[in-house]
Protein backbone atom coordinates (compact mmCIF):
# COMPACT_ATOMS: atom_id res chain seq x y z
CA UNK A 1 0.00 0.00 0.00
CA UNK A 2 1.50 3.00 -1.29
CA UNK A 3 0.92 6.29 1.26
CA UNK A 4 0.68 9.12 -1.51
CA UNK A 5 -0.57 12.16 1.27
CA UNK A 6 2.29 13.65 2.83
CA UNK A 7 -0.55 14.07 5.92
CA UNK A 8 -0.95 10.25 6.45
CA UNK A 9 2.66 10.39 6.80
CA UNK A 10 2.65 12.67 9.50
CA UNK A 11 -0.08 10.66 11.22
CA UNK A 12 1.76 7.36 10.75
CA UNK A 13 5.11 9.08 12.25
CA UNK A 14 2.72 10.26 15.33
CA UNK A 15 1.56 7.52 16.03
CA UNK A 16 4.54 5.80 16.22
CA UNK A 17 6.58 8.20 18.35
CA UNK A 18 4.92 7.28 21.82
CA UNK A 19 6.29 3.67 20.51
CA UNK A 20 9.86 4.48 20.51
CA UNK A 21 9.92 7.02 23.11
CA UNK A 22 8.02 5.03 25.58
CA UNK A 23 9.84 1.67 24.84
CA UNK A 24 12.97 3.61 25.50
CA UNK A 25 12.40 3.81 29.13
CA UNK A 26 10.13 0.57 29.45
CA UNK A 27 12.14 -1.72 27.08
CA UNK A 28 13.42 -5.08 28.24
CA UNK A 29 13.98 -7.90 26.24
CA UNK A 30 15.21 -8.13 22.92
CA UNK A 31 12.01 -8.24 21.21
CA UNK A 32 10.95 -5.14 22.50
CA UNK A 33 13.90 -3.40 21.65
CA UNK A 34 13.44 -4.36 17.93
CA UNK A 35 9.84 -3.27 17.90
CA UNK A 36 11.49 0.00 19.68
CA UNK A 37 13.78 0.78 16.88
CA UNK A 38 11.61 -0.57 14.26
CA UNK A 39 9.22 2.34 15.39
CA UNK A 40 12.00 4.74 16.06
CA UNK A 41 13.39 4.33 12.42
CA UNK A 42 10.05 4.45 11.03
CA UNK A 43 8.84 7.26 12.27
CA UNK A 44 11.28 9.35 11.53
CA UNK A 45 11.69 8.16 7.69
CA UNK A 46 7.52 8.77 7.62
CA UNK A 47 8.86 12.52 8.56
CA UNK A 48 11.62 12.50 6.10
CA UNK A 49 8.86 11.65 3.60
CA UNK A 50 6.08 14.11 4.67
CA UNK A 51 8.70 16.85 4.81
CA UNK A 52 9.78 16.29 0.80
CA UNK A 53 5.97 17.72 0.55
CA UNK A 54 5.31 19.61 2.92
CA UNK A 55 7.00 23.07 4.60
CA UNK A 56 9.46 21.01 7.23
CA UNK A 57 9.07 23.32 10.00
CA UNK A 58 5.23 22.75 9.61
CA UNK A 59 5.87 18.85 9.70
CA UNK A 60 8.34 18.86 12.59
CA UNK A 61 6.07 21.18 14.95
CA UNK A 62 3.32 19.05 14.20
CA UNK A 63 5.22 15.55 14.80
CA UNK A 64 7.00 17.00 17.90
CA UNK A 65 3.63 18.32 19.31
CA UNK A 66 1.21 15.49 18.81
CA UNK A 67 3.76 13.30 19.78
CA UNK A 68 4.33 14.57 22.82
CA UNK A 69 0.60 14.50 23.52
CA UNK A 70 0.37 11.00 22.16
CA UNK A 71 3.22 9.83 24.66
CA UNK A 72 1.79 11.79 27.76
CA UNK A 73 -1.88 10.02 27.22
CA UNK A 74 -0.12 6.75 26.07
CA UNK A 75 1.81 6.95 29.33
CA UNK A 76 -1.17 7.67 31.54
CA UNK A 77 -3.20 4.67 30.16
CA UNK A 78 -0.51 2.03 30.38
CA UNK A 79 1.43 2.79 32.81
CA UNK A 80 -0.77 4.97 35.19
CA UNK A 81 1.17 8.30 35.07
CA UNK A 82 -0.70 10.97 36.86
CA UNK A 83 -2.40 13.65 34.41
CA UNK A 84 -3.53 16.57 36.33
CA UNK A 85 -5.91 19.87 35.22
CA UNK A 86 -2.88 22.00 34.34
CA UNK A 87 -1.08 19.20 32.18
CA UNK A 88 -4.54 18.95 30.41
CA UNK A 89 -4.87 22.46 29.52
CA UNK A 90 -1.54 22.86 28.63
CA UNK A 91 -2.15 19.98 26.14
CA UNK A 92 -5.04 21.83 24.87
CA UNK A 93 -2.62 24.28 24.13
CA UNK A 94 -0.10 22.54 22.40
CA UNK A 95 -3.04 20.78 20.31
CA UNK A 96 -4.65 24.19 19.27
CA UNK A 97 -0.76 25.32 18.68
CA UNK A 98 -0.64 22.87 16.07
CA UNK A 99 -4.05 23.47 14.75
CA UNK A 100 -2.68 26.95 14.16
CA UNK A 101 0.06 26.10 12.63
CA UNK A 102 -1.73 23.91 10.17
CA UNK A 103 -4.32 26.71 9.52
CA UNK A 104 -1.44 29.31 8.88
CA UNK A 105 0.53 27.34 6.40
CA UNK A 106 1.10 28.67 2.73
CA UNK A 107 -0.77 25.47 0.35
Amino acid sequence: MKMSNPWLKVVAAVVLEPMWVLGMKHADSWFMYAITAFALVVSFLMVLKASSQLPVGTVYAIFVGLGTVATIVANWMFYGESLNVAQLVLIAVLIFGVIGLKLMEDE
